[in-house]
């Protein structure tokens, strides 16, 4: 990312309240904080949604596989 000294912050800034207004500002900047933290929130859930398949050991899947087949075989119909 590009090095922002004071100057160039203070211009930005300037020019946000040139264009917006002043009175626009704090709810604009309350808005995105809002997002991010929303955003931030869903992935962080994600995360652990991707995580927690890995975390499982070999063995633990194959009982858990091994559990599903028999509760399907139960729930099969009997030829």
């Amino acid at each position: 990312m590009a090095d922002l000294g004071a100057g160039e912050i203070l211009i930005i800034v300037l020019v946000l309240v040139v264009l917006f207004g002043s009175k626009k500002l704090p709810d604009m900047a309350r808005s995105i904080g809002r997002s991010l933290r929303v955003f931030k929130a869903e992935t962080g859930k994600l995360r652990e949604d991707d995580d927690e398949p890995r975390a499982r050991s070999l063995e633990e899947q194959a009982r858990l596989l091994e559990e599903q087949a028999a509760r399907l075989r139960a729930q099969a119909p009997q030829s």
